[in-house]
């Protein structure tokens, strides 16, 4: 009795340890290749999967079908024009086929880096410093054409391909920043020169505006005053004004022109047959007195 439990006891065990090595649980995103007596069998995805135990055995590890990203180390590049400089990369990449990845290549990863060196080689070989300092773009389009053809046997996709850093010789770096250096100069020379003459337009545009606000008002005082003596000679002759008013014009007229600092005075004849009839009428007043004088010395005489 005690030993068919302990066959029972132990056929349970191996039971169990057998269920427990044919069950799989493949994660998200995640696939895993199986190989039966060492010949590929199928790809486990996602989800709780059963093997043969024993017979059935993973080929590796489990492979991420997540993006990926491989930042490789400097390369160097020989452009055009003979200038050697160090290049780094950033691949984008996906796996899209467990089977052909698994396969298809060995190590990869290291595959791609070459691969990606000597494509970039082959780019910037036909291109100057200045088109590969300025043609990042361009660079980086043909490089992901020319890796996602290559890689797409191997299950890889080529998402995108960046170049990271450029980094030219050390003399030809302080030639560039001089040059640079020269340029942002130039710019802030013309700046400056252009925001001087805009300033001189515009002092000059305003001076001009007001001096021509200066002659309007000057032009239009002119206006009004020589209106205000218009309708005041109107008023004037309306009122027909008589001879003593215009001999009292006339001499303030008179007083105002002696008041000058002119040397020469030129009286108007009006003035001056004013002037005789005021002698006239002083000869007439005086005249009196005269002929009272002549009387009384008559009258002595007779006596």
């Amino acid at each position: 009795m005690a030993t068919w439990l302990i066959v029972l006891i132990v056929i349970a065990v191996v039971a169990f340890l057998i269920l427990g090595f044919s069950i799989k649980v493949v994660k998200q995103s995640t696939a895993i290749v199986i190989e039966r007596l060492g010949k590929f069998h199928r790809v486990l995805e996602t989800g709780i999967r059963f093997i043969v135990p024993f017979i059935d055995r993973k080929a590796g590890d489990a492979i991420s079908l997540k993006e990926q990203v491989q930042d490789f180390k400097p390369q160097p590049v020989i452009t055009k024009d003979n200038v050697t400089m160090q290049i780094d990369t950033v691949v984008y990449f996906q796996i899209t086929d467990p089977k052909a990845y698994t396969y298809g290549v060995d190590r990869p990863i290291s595959a791609i880096e070459n691969l990606t060196a000597t494509t970039l080689r082959n780019i910037v070989g036909e291109l100057e410093l200045d088109g590969t300092l300025t043609s990042r773009d361009t660079i980086n389009t043909k490089m992901r054409a020319v890796l996602d053809e290559a890689t797409d046997p191997w299950g890889i996709k080529i998402n995108r391909v960046e170049l990271k850093n450029i980094l030219p010789p050390k003399d030809i770096q302080q030639a560039m920043e001089k040059q640079m250096r020269a340029e942002r100069e130039r710019r802030e020379a013309i700046l400056r020169a252009e925001g001087e003459k805009r300033s001189s337009i515009l002092v000059a545009e305003g001076e001009k505006e007001a001096e021509v606000l200066r002659a309007e008002a000057k032009r239009l005082a002119l206006i009004k005053e020589a209106e205000g003596t218009a309708d005041a000679i109107k008023l004037i002759v309306e009122a027909k004004p008589d001879q003593a008013y215009l001999t009292l014009k006339g001499y303030e007229a008179l007083a105002a022109v002696a008041d000058g600092e002119s040397t020469k005075l030129i009286v108007p004849t009006e003035l001056a047959n004013i002037t005789s009839l005021l002698a006239s009428m002083k000869e007439a007043i005086t005249l009196p007195d005269t002929t009272k004088s002549t009387k009384k010395e008559k009258t002595k005489d007779e006596k």
